[in-house]
This record gives C-alpha cells, sequence and structure tokens, in this order.
C-alpha cells in the first residue's frame, strides 16, 4: 500500500492515485501488472473475478521458462498430439524435446494475479465503466463498480486517478470501444467447452498425455475441436465463426463419439476469440490494449496464453518509459515489437486458415500433410521455441513441394 499516493484534482475529492491501472486480470493483465511493479510502479490491478475463459489450456516451454510458471500449476504434460481428419484418419505426433504443459484457466489465472498482488500491485475485484479526463492535471479517472469479494452481491461505485489505462478486458474489451478508434474485432471465432472429469480408464478415445484435434465438420463447420486432458479433467471443445452454429449440440455429438458422455461435466464455458491484431493496440495518449482485447490468439490454432503474456510484457516495458519519461510516445513500441517477433508466423497460420478449413476434402488433404514427419517437426519445433525453425533449404523446398501437390489435389489422399 506504501506506493499508493493521494492527488486532488481540482475540486474534486482526493482520490487514490496509481501510475497505471489495468483493467482485466487474465494472463495478458496480470503479467502486466506484474511487469509494471517489479519496475517500481504503483499498479491497480481490476478484475471481475469468477469468469474462466474457455481454453485448452496449453502453454509451450518457451511460456514455462519466460513467464517462470511452476510446476505444480501444470495439471498435465503432453508428449503426443492426435490429428484426426473428417474421415477418421488419425496422425499421431510425437512430441520431441520436451513436452506441452496443460493448466486449468481457473487456477491458472488466479495464480497469476495473487503473484502480481505478492509483488505489489492492489487487487480489485469490479466491473470497469468509464474513463473521464481532467485536462488540467493530465491524468484520467477510471470509474468502476467494486465488490468486496467475488461471492457478494453489494456492489458500490469507486473511482481511482492514473497516468495510463491497460485494457485487458477480453475480446468484447469496453477500454477498447470508449478508447481505441475502430477497435472492432473483424476475424472472431466463438469458443465453447466442457471441463468434464476424466473418464476411469484409459482407451484409444482418451489418453491423459496426448492432445486430439479433430478436423471435421460434424463439430465445426469452419475451425476444429479437441480433447485436452488437464489431468483430474478434461476440456472438450469447439469453436466456429457461425453463431447459428450449434456449439452444445456439437460437443454434446462429440462426447458420444468418443464414449465420454458418461463423465460428469464440472463447468462450461464460452466466448469469442480473436484471431487477428488490432491495426492500433493505443490511443496515442494514455490508453494501450494486450492480449485479447489487441487481438493476440494466433490463427488456425487458437492459441493465446504465451501471445497474451507476451503482449502485457511488452506493453509494460513501453508503459515504464511512458512514466519516467512522461512520453506517451513508447505507447506504440509494444504492438510493432510483437508483428517483429511473431507478425511471419500470424500471417502464415492465417492463410492456412483461411483455405484449408474451408470444407472437409482440404481438410482431409490438410491432415495428410500432417503425417509428414518433416513438416511435424518444423510444426512443433516452432511451436515449442515460438519462432520459426530455420532448416536446410533443400528440406524447405522438399514440403513446400509436398504442400503444393497436396494444394492441387495431385497427391494422393
Amino acid at each position: 500500500m506504501d506506493q499508493v499516493r493521494t492527488k486532488k484534482v481540482g475540486n474534486r475529492n482526493n482520490y487514490k492515485y496509481f501510475d497505471v491501472v489495468v483493467i482485466g486480470g487474465g494472463p495478458a493483465g496480470s503479467t502486466t501488472a506484474n511487469e509494471l511493479v517489479k519496475s517500481g510502479l504503483s499498479v491497480l490491478l481490476l478484475d471481475k473475478a469468477g469468469r474462466i475463459k474457455p481454453c485448452g489450456g496449453a502453454i509451450p516451454p518457451k511460456a514455462i521458462e519466460e513467464f517462470e510458471i511452476p510446476d505444480e500449476l501444470l495439471v498435465a504434460k503432453i508428449n503426443k498430439a492426435q490429428i484426426v481428419s473428417p474421415t477418421k484418419n488419425k496422425v499421431d505426433i510425437p512430441i520431441e524435446n520436451g513436452f506441452v504443459g496443460m493448466v486449468d484457466r481457473d487456477h491458472f489465472d488466479e495464480w497469476l494475479r495473487e503473484r502480481a498482488q505478492k509483488n505489489g500491485a492492489i487487487r480489485k475485484i469490479g466491473s470497469f465503466n468509464f474513463i473521464s479526463r481532467n485536462r488540467s492535471e493530465n491524468k484520467i479517472l477510471v470509474h468502476y463498480t467494486a465488490r468486496n469479494s467475488v461471492s457478494d452481491t453489494k456492489s458500490f461505485p469507486e473511482c481511482v486517478l492514473t497516468s495510463y489505462v491497460v485494457g485487458a478486458d477480453g475480446a468484447n474489451s469496453e477500454v477498447a470501444k470508449q478508447e481505441i478508434k475502430n477497435s472492432s474485432l473483424k476475424k472472431l471465432v466463438f469458443a465453447y467447452h466442457e471441463i468434464i472429469q476424466r473418464p476411469e480408464e484409459v482407451s484409444d478415445n482418451y489418453e491423459p498425455t496426448r492432445c486430439d484435434v479433430i478436423y471435421s465438420s460434424s463439430y465445426s463447420p469452419d475451425f476444429y475441436s479437441w480433447v485436452f486432458p488437464h489431468g483430474d479433467t478434461f476440456s472438450i471443445g469447439t469453436g466456429s465463426a457461425k453463431k447459428e452454429f450449434s456449439f452444445k449440440g456439437a460437443i454434446s455429438s462429440l462426447k458420444e463419439k468418443h464414449q465420454l458422455n458418461s463423465c460428469k461435466v464440472i463447468r462450461r464455458e464460452g466466448a469469442p476469440i480473436p484471431l487477428k491484431p488490432l491495426k492500433r493496440w493505443d490511443n496515442g495518449s494514455d490508453t494501450i490494449l494486450v492480449g485479447d482485447a489487441a487481438g493476440v490468439v494466433a490463427p488456425s490454432s487458437g492459441e493465446g496464453i504465451y501471445y497474451a503474456m507476451l503482449s502485457g510484457k511488452l506493453a509494460a516495458k513501453a508503459l515504464v518509459k511512458c512514466v519516467l519519461e512522461k512520453n506517451p510516445e513508447y505507447l506504440r513500441e509494444p504492438r510493432k515489437n510483437f508483428l517483429k517477433l511473431h507478425g511471419k508466423v500470424f500471417f502464415i497460420l492465417g492463410l492456412l486458415q483461411s483455405f484449408w478449413y474451408r470444407n472437409d476434402h482440404l481438410r482431409e488433404r490438410f491432415v495428410k500433410i500432417c503425417e509428414d514427419k518433416d513438416v511435424q517437426y518444423l510444426t512443433f519445433e516452432s511451436y515449442m521455441r515460438k519462432e520459426i525453425v530455420k532448416r536446410k533449404r533443400k528440406e524447405k523446398l522438399k514440403i513446400f513441394f509436398k504442400d503444393l501437390a497436396h494444394l492441387f489435389g495431385v497427391a494422393k489422399v
């Protein structure tokens, strides 16, 4: 609390002052808050609490290492992926040189918020309402509705003073709507999943160390479906850009097909998932977006945890310079640096999704490509390291011509 200061704005009452107010406590917001307080800034972390995003929960070794995720948070360690085509052709892909960690977002997100709090961030449970400004002081007033606890039904209005705001409040970000021009996310997939008690026995339909990715219009007309282990539970879900699609019906059919419909449902969750970064993350003066609000979810795979945390880390680095040098120009750096690191991957994955996910015939050919050992190596090494793996030019050309053969239908399926 000693980091919190008070400022008097005109003839208003005294308000608590924070260098930065972070709105949203998912991986992006919590990481931003944590990096900021570690740099010595005062931070308010505002989160609704009790809201869990539908997510397979996969985090690569790069995220575990870079953001110091403790082993006890990993509810499962995946060493194999199974890709399933519309005609039930199955391709098993071993994960070499490590594993993919699985987390339960309920516990994972709360741990991230608690870490930020332990390092100095002030936490508040509440909902963001709006921003007002005092031009003479060049400061922002953040208005929100607070509660004393998650279970508390009573709420009350509060207001704090700050120099900068971080919008980490998801794909339907209220901060973005109010502060960033043309911030409507154009490319979205609506995701729905159920967290279910794991079956007692391992079978061909379920393995505790295997992620299943299912490409079939029976369960998704334009994306994919999944069965991801979470230790004592698992996530079974699907995604689609078509709002009229029956998500619950698809999952019901998928559970029946996998002989999992007798397993107890723990919770159900749904939310929009962005698949393309916004053209602008900041308003040029005092507000910046991170995570889903900024659109940093990978096309094709829907992977978002690592990218959300990275966007938060990059935003925090820029905000420290903004506060210390009193210069908002640095707000443009996070998007520029993010795309420098991962823009090429996002572009390639976007092309992959726009072509191969269009119908079951193309999905069948896509899964056939996944049988290639070079493709498997490049795919998972790039996923694990979060960079495009550099291999010999001859090998890349070989993969390129194989892909062309499938693309034009001259390869056997």
